[in-house]
């Protein structure tokens, strides 16, 4: 039960504090609807913000998690604190010099990565030398935003949660920040939100420089680049990196493909995975964190019963928090797009489209999160391979979903693809990791989720039959709007609650448990 709690209590720590970044991020990218609406102007931003973005994953919070906090886990528990801090610095010292490298590349060489990636632009000079000057200016982004990782990394491992998941925050800050003093006073305004990108990594790293140095860890240069710490690490982290690397491809195919459709499609893209990430990043990444820890321990002990036990909960606990939001997402997807983005140059033309895409890409919330507990599963036994065999499969899934798809959908078609990819994702990862830990109490995994579902789509069509109607095709009018649908929010998650209540959720009757302790307590 301490287990539990204390992973229910880091991961509320870091949804608490990434609620924070998510709703500075949607005040961005409202400032960004504004300025800039959903035009090729916008799509030049997005797909050359994209680049540096893909390459954060890769190097950075993707791959660097699944390799650097079971590895330092490991080390602080057989050789010591001090043996551990060293690994940081050696770490620390690699990162500078190897992505620096990579950011060096890509400036030289953003015109091929463009034409790779955003082929489409090529018939339109002005708009493809916007992308190159916008892709060489956030380029540093990836270095700060690697060495900041990193420092998330070691913070997590001591169990330090608020302060790194509030640290993306501060890019979201720095983007708001320039727009608003820069963007009036620029030839092309556009190129104000690429300074913000890259001054925001920055930020984002400084910001926990205090709490790092604080855990006693230093950023004083290391150079034993042989140390075995950092060799078993890079043995770790090849296989999770050649894994998002193919996750990735899925990022690239629908931005080729999207770059061929009509202006404004990538934009719509944009604006919806950034509501799907919302959800995604609050709950299932903050979850996904705090468990990797307790997971890697359980793994170092050998003690299987307790990594089944907690993978089991958390996996649970999570769908118990996102499907419903899922499911509003999906009911409510055009009032919250009109209220967040149509303002501006941001039509109702524009919400139309990015509510449609946000319908599709929501179908795979429930299975992008549930990739995350899984995935944290492997990572905590040292197994990187397996998943980046499952993403090969998923990766072909997506294309050729795409492909088929994308005649009568048009930019749709790249959300529903994605969305079943991640559904094939999750079903593969969770067959195998049964078949590695021999059980894992599926079971009362699918009646626990066919009871959220239950009450999820109750909600979700109250929801749906409360807010559909001609008030959420007109601009203005905020106040009131916000009001409205606050209003059926609350409604709708009290409907849920109530009716998890008569299915007899033992979620929800751990939550309530919790609260009554804590209450208690005080």
């Amino acid at each position: 039960m301490d287990e539990k709690r204390n992973i229910t209590k880091a991961a509320g720590i870091m949804s608490a504090a990434t609620f924070i970044s998510r709703v500075l991020g949607f005040v961005k990218d409202m400032i960004l609807a504004v300025y800039f609406g959903a035009t090729g102007l916008s799509d030049t931003f997005f797909v050359a913000f994209r680049i540096p973005n893909l390459l954060r994953e890769l190097f950075a919070e993707g791959s660097m998690s699944s390799a650097f906090i079971p590895v330092l886990t490991e080390y602080q528990a057989k050789n010591g604190k001090d043996e551990a801090k060293r690994l940081v610095r050696v770490t620390f010292t690699f990162i500078t010099i190897f992505v620096g490298l990579i950011c060096l590349i890509g400036v030289i060489f953003a015109p091929s990565i463009v034409t790779a990636i955003a082929p489409g632009f090529l018939n339109m000079p002005e708009k493809f030398s916007l992308t190159v000057l916008l892709t060489r200016v956030m380029f540093p982004f990836l270095l700060f935003i690697s060495l900041a990782a990193l420092i998330m990394g070691a913070l997590n491992s001591r169990r330090v949660f608020f302060i790194p998941a509030l640290a993306p925050a501060m890019l979201n800050v720095s983007i708001i920040v320039t727009v608003i003093l820069l963007a009036s006073k620029m030839e092309q305004p556009i190129i104000a939100v690429a300074i913000g990108v890259a001054l925001g990594g920055f930020a984002q790293f400084a910001f926990q420089i205090p709490s790092f140095l604080k855990s006693g860890y230093s950023i004083k240069p290391e150079y034993d680049l042989r140390h075995p710490g950092l060799k078993k690490m890079s043995i770790l982290m090849l296989p999770a990196t050649m894994g998002m690397a193919v996750a990735q491809i899925n990022i690239f195919i629908s931005t080729i493909l999207a770059s061929y459709l009509a202006a404004g499609s990538i934009t719509y893209l944009y604006y919806s995975m950034r509501l799907v990430q919302f959800p995604v990043g609050i709950f299932g990444v903050a979850m996904g964190m705090a468990v990797l820890p307790t997971l890697s321990e359980h793994a170092l002990k050998g003690d299987y019963d307790k990594l089944r036990d907690d993978f089991s909960f958390a996996l649970r606990l999570l769908f118990f928090i996102t499907i419903p939001a899922m499911a509003g997402l999906i009911a409510l997807r055009e009032p919250i797009v009109n209220i967040l983005f149509q303002r501006g140059k941001f039509d109702y033309a524009a919400t139309a489209g990015t509510a449609d895409a946000l319908l599709f890409y929501s179908l795979g919330i429930w299975a992008i999160v549930g990739v995350r507990i899984v995935t944290a599963s492997f990572y905590s036994m040292q197994d990187t391979k397996t998943p980046i065999k499952i993403l090969v499969v998923t990766v072909m899934t997506n294309i050729i979903l795409s492909l088929a798809l994308m005649g009568p959908l048009k930019h749709s078609a790249l959300a529903l693809a994605n969305a079943l990819a991640s559904t094939v994702n999750f079903l593969l990862l969770f067959y195998f990791l049964r078949k590695k830990l021999e059980r894992l109490g599926a079971k009362r995994i699918i009646k626990s989720f066919l009871k959220i579902s239950l009450a999820s789509l109750t909600m979700g069509a109250t929801g749906w039959f409360l807010l559909h109607g001609e008030l959420w095709k007109e601009s203005g009018r905020s106040m009131e709007k916000a009001g409205y649908l606050s209003g059926v929010i609350i409604l709708c998650s009290a409907l849920y609650f109530f009716v998890s209540y008569l299915l007899k959720s033992e979620e929800l009757e751990y939550i309530v448990g919790l609260a009554r302790k804590k209450i208690q307590e005080r």
